[in-house]
């Protein structure tokens, strides 16, 4: 399995040191419910940087369990409130080693594939030891957007976090859900419910629902489509990104990249990737042969996408058209925020010929993906 990238010596900015002095420079306003979950992660981290104590002669002896790890948290909250930005700071400030953070559907996808490799080499109990190889990488594990759609993620969970924590690793994950209302109305869902249980005896379940969306806010007023293509809209792009991210414009030439795994081993370049959005070009999108699984893993890693070049299509780019339609369908089912540059607007991106009916299901997604309704929707679904 994958190692961590977190065996970096650790930076030692405590959480809640960090997240004053954004608010004192006035890169973020005053809000009391994020102060309060950044003062819980900050105890997690001073908890997180005491040596662990070694277990004595005797302990090894019999066999005694470890002492458990800190009780790691589950916070959840409304889209747009602030949870990932905290996780930065958090994770950031940690001084534990091993630690890795992940995107909870990245995680699980490599779960699964650790699972079939190792029933494929005859391992007793495949799952255990996955479980005992994700606990020697990390001693801290923490998920972005942690949320339940699959049921073969849902059968295993709770084995597989108890295996985690019992052997000591504390886990720190977001939700735009609280736990009892994980995989809701799923298929069996009775085998899922001693995760839940798992979660709030063994995890510190943490709200941080403030009235703000932080992240409709940074939308607010903000143009979604631009045309034509070319250096004005290119330039408006640009200004929209640097406001969702908060980066500093004048570093742009190093705003970090991002490899996405896909399932059946493949691997795809992400250009641009920042705290959930991520930018890319039509031609890297749609003139590749890419397909909906590559399109369904930026639509779950992603909660907003720029799209620049997008141009206007007809019969004799019908497979780019195509793949463009499948793209929309799961940034769409995904509720990803769209932000594009193109040649048209969406209703004269594929003007006629054949394929023109069809596309007329993209034109009608493209303008509601425009809406003040979508865009106040999380992300997810």
């Amino acid at each position: 399995m994958a190692r961590p990238s977190g065996r970096n010596p650790p930076r030692l900015t405590e959480v809640l040191k960090a997240y004053q002095a954004l608010v004192a420079a006035g890169e973020l306003r005053p809000d009391p419910a994020q102060a309060a979950v950044a003062g819980q992660l900050d105890a997690l981290a001073q908890a997180l940087a005491r040596p662990q104590p070694a277990p004595g002669l005797l302990a090894r002896l019999i066999g005694r369990a470890p002492p458990p790890p800190p009780r790691g948290l589950y916070i959840w909250g409304g889209v747009g409130r602030g949870k990932s930005m905290l996780m930065d700071l958090f994770f950031g400030s940690a001084a534990v080693a091993p630690k890795r953070r992940v995107h909870f559907h990245a995680f699980m996808a490599e779960v699964h594939a650790a699972i079939h490799a190792a029933r494929g080499a005859g391992t007793a109990d495949p799952l255990m030891a996955v479980a005992a190889d994700l606990a020697r990488g990390a001693r801290l594990l923490c998920f972005d957007e942690m949320q339940v759609k699959d049921i073969a993620d849902a059968a295993i969970l709770s084995r597989l976090f108890t295996a985690l924590i019992d052997a000591g690793v504390t886990v720190v994950t977001t939700s735009n859900r609280p736990p009892d209302d994980l995989y809701k109305n799923g298929l069996n869902r009775h085998l899922f419910l001693p995760f839940i249980a798992l979660v709030q005896q063994r995890m510190d379940v943490v709200a941080l629902d403030g009235p703000t969306d932080y992240r409709l806010q940074r939308l607010a007023g903000t143009q979604t489509w631009h045309v034509p293509n070319g250096p004005e809209a290119t330039a408006a792009l640009s200004a929209a990104f640097f406001r969702m991210t908060d980066y500093p414009p004048e570093d742009r030439a190093h705003v970090p990249t991002e490899t996405l795994e896909i399932p059946g081993g493949r691997t795809l370049h992400v250009p641009k990737s920042l705290k959930g959005v991520a930018v890319f070009s039509f031609a890297r999108l749609c003139r590749q042969p890419l397909g909906a699984a590559d399109y369904l893993a930026i639509a779950r890693r992603f909660h907003t996408i720029f799209i620049v070049g997008i141009p206007v299509m007809g019969p004799e780019n019908r497979n780019e058209a195509a793949r463009f339609v499948t793209l929309i369908d799961a940034l769409y089912e995904h509720k990803v925020k769209l932000i594009a540059a193109a040649d048209a607007e969406p209703g004269a991106l594929y003007p006629a010929g054949d394929g023109a009916f069809e596309f007329q299901r993209t034109v009608s997604r493209l303008m509601e993906m425009q809406s003040a309704r979508y865009l106040a929707l999380g992300h997810g679904g």
